[in-house]
């Protein structure tokens, strides 16, 4: 297959690559993507992104980001950050690469933890990952050619533990690789409509 890695030199992405590269063809992209450049938060960017590479057979994001705020402090503007990356950027990817995937190809998507066991200062993190939760359950009774979309949700993962592990007290962390395990069933497997927890 020729999958599309959004997100690919990141923590999990990285792993994500790991794990595919031995059986498919991988290309990686972000804001410094090693073969294609794309800022999420932009349509147009990543309307190019798809124009660059052309077809492909699978789409993973592995990138989104939200500001961590408590919501007595939490703006609009910071808000938007989570709106803009983490929901309508991921959302994006579907909505304008569904004419870049092969017939029966596969869209999976990154939600996480705080949706499901909220920490302070994650209401927005929080609210961008339900979204996507939402919409990928809705999006995939209706996808045209058998395309099948899902979403990994992942716990705070070990190797960030030491730069985020205050966020979250009393967390189990969870290694990047055995995350990267939940994209890859979402890519060579079958299910739709999926949110694969990783806790």
């Amino acid at each position: 297959m020729r999958i599309l890695i959004v997100g690919a030199s990141g923590t999990v992405g990285q792993k994500v690559t790991e794990a595919l590269e031995p059986n498919h063809e991988v290309l990686r992209a972000g804001r410094n993507g090693a073969d294609v450049s794309v800022d999420i938060m932009s349509p147009d960017s990543i309307a190019d992104m798809y124009k660059t590479i052309g077809r492909v057979d699978a789409v993973i994001n592995a990138s989104g980001g939200a500001n961590f705020k408590a919501v007595s402090d939490l703006t609009p503007e910071l808000n938007e950050k989570g709106i803009q990356s983490k929901l309508k950027g991921q959302i994006n990817l579907v909505l304008l690469g569904q004419e870049y995937l092969n017939d029966s190809g596969s869209f999976t998507l990154t939600t996480g933890v705080m949706m499901d066991d909220p920490i302070p200062m994650g209401a927005s993190a929080a609210m961008a990952n339900g979204g996507v939760k939402a919409f990928v359950k809705a999006a995939a009774i209706e996808m045209p050619r058998e395309i099948r979309i899902n979403c990994v949700s992942p716990n705070i993962i070990q190797e960030s533990w030491d730069k985020l592990g205050d966020f979250f007290a009393g967390f189990t962390p969870v290694p990047a690789d055995r995350v990267a395990r939940a994209y890859v069933k979402s890519v060579e497997g079958a299910q739709t409509g999926q949110n694969y927890e990783v806790y």
